[in-house]
């Protein structure tokens, strides 16, 4: 079995580093913090047949830290792997601010050139991804990114202060981050040199943009409303959002409309695909007779027993579907066809529904006409 030693292995990368690589079975996975000392260190390096090096300070009251860290670690790894003569490979988590004149920058760009000399001289594998602002799940608020002190708020009915709304950011998500990280394992590189490389996709937004975003992403959730998943960063954006709840407000009371016949109420709605919901019904009692001009639905009963029936309004053709938990089907509801369902099992029964637009009461699109005359 193969040893990987992970710095920084608490850290924001590190945590979802490691819950992906304890997927990988042929790994053995060691982790080097800040509690370990310098020979903890040197004993870890010699097991280890691969480096993931992700500890760095990025924010300190003492910028001696950027230094004593991102710089001075790194040259511990590197002279403990010469003084063993061994050529590990390493994975080094860098930053776009490499090429920039903050004290961080330069801790980073340092580290760069520690790992770069050591792949020359000991011809061994390094990986140096600069990274730009990364985001997901178990980011540190106010410290790890922007995004991750936006949901924090958002979720947690704090204000958003926002320095300059018109500022470009560039985005990565952790996932595709540790995805990449996780391949490299498995990447056979004859020349051993060191590489620089990028985690794609990324995403540009400015600040305004992201907070609005989110902000939208917390309003529209009490509505039931979710956003369109088809753009890549709104997705990625949304599972970020959601992760920073608290568990006890993970939970909503839908409103739930309640007469003779049952319960109903709605789960999700979407601008591009409509809406969901759900009715339970009583044994004998059936639901609909009517028809739409336009909308069309799927019935999909999960619970008891029923019949649905559905009349061509010209042709007066008369279709019938007996379905149950047994018999499961998924039926479609077209324009032009009055339609019913109707429980005839000794329960209440439960179904599914989804109509391929939002419920507007406005306009409901909705006509009343009984299936059998």
């Amino acid at each position: 079995m193969k040893t990987i030693l992970i710095t920084g292995s608490r850290g924001f990368i590190g945590s979802n580093l490691i819950q992906a690589l304890s997927r990988q079975k042929e790994y053995k996975i060691t982790t080097f913090t800040k509690e370990n000392s310098l020979k903890d260190l040197e004993h870890l390096l010699e097991e280890a047949d691969f480096v993931y090096h992700l500890a760095a300070v990025n924010r300190t009251n003492d910028e001696r830290d950027f230094e004593r860290v991102n710089v001075e670690l790194t040259r511990s790894i590197v002279d403990i792997l010469k003084k063993l003569n061994k050529k590990t490979k390493i994975l080094m988590s860098s930053s776009i601010q490499a090429e920039s004149s903050t004290s961080y920058g330069k801790s980073k760009k340092a580290a760069e050139d520690i790992l770069k000399n050591y792949s020359d001289e000991m011809k061994a594998g390094v990986y140096i991804y600069r990274l730009p602002n990364v985001f997901g799940k178990w980011g540190k608020p106010n410290y790890n990114s922007v995004v991750s002190t936006f949901c924090y708020n958002v979720t947690h009915g704090k204000d958003i202060w926002i320095s300059d709304e018109k500022k470009e950011l560039e985005l990565v998500y952790i996932d595709d981050v540790v995805k990449q990280f996780v391949d490299a394992l498995y990447v056979h590189d004859d020349d051993n040199k060191a590489k620089f490389l990028e985690v794609n996709p990324t995403f540009k937004i400015t600040l305004g943009e992201l907070a609005a975003k989110i902000q939208n992403f917390h309003d529209s959730r009490k509505k039931l409303i979710i956003p369109d998943f088809s753009d890549e960063l709104t997705k990625r954006l949304y599972s970020t959002y959601i992760s920073y709840f608290d568990g006890k407000a993970l939970a909503c009371t839908p409103e739930i409309k309640m007469d003779e016949r049952g319960k109903l109420f709605e789960l999700i709605k979407s601008k591009q695909f409509g809406q969901i919901f759900v009715s339970t019904t009583k044994p004998g009692i059936a639901r609909g007779n009517h028809y739409h001009d336009s909308k069309i639905e799927k019935f999909c009963l999960i619970k008891g027993k029923a019949v649905i029936k559905l009349r061509h309004l010209l042709t007066g053709e008369v279709i019938s579907y007996e379905v149950s938990d047994d018999n499961i089907k998924i039926v479609d509801i077209p324009p032009g066809y009055t339609h019913s369902i109707e429980n005839i099992g000794e329960d209440d029964m439960i179904v599914l529904f989804w109509a391929n637009e939002i419920f507007d009461p406005k306009n409901p699109d909705t006509y009343f006409e009984k299936v059998e005359k």
